[in-house]
């Protein structure tokens, strides 16, 4: 693994332990678990933008006024 040894990895993770501390491993991992979970499904899926206009609103995503019979526009 990486040219890593048994004996390399053991020194690494007493490094980690000493700086972190015991209690702070479980939160460290599920950090880095959760970054790269979240790094492969956003290279795994193409990321799709719907950028058309909702229904009542322009194009700049201001809403339309109505106008109602005289002309008159309603807010």
């Amino acid at each position: 693994m990486f040219g890593l040894g048994t004996t390399e990895l053991i020194i690494i993770l007493v490094l980690v332990m000493v700086i972190f501390g015991a209690g702070k491993l479980p939160d460290i991992g599920n950090a880095l678990g959760k970054g790269i979970r979240n790094f492969k499904k956003s290279v795994e899926h193409d990321d799709e933008i719907d950028i058309t206009p909702k229904e009542g609103e322009d194009a700049d995503g201001d809403k339309k006024k109505s106008e109602d019979a005289t002309g008159d526009k309603k807010d």
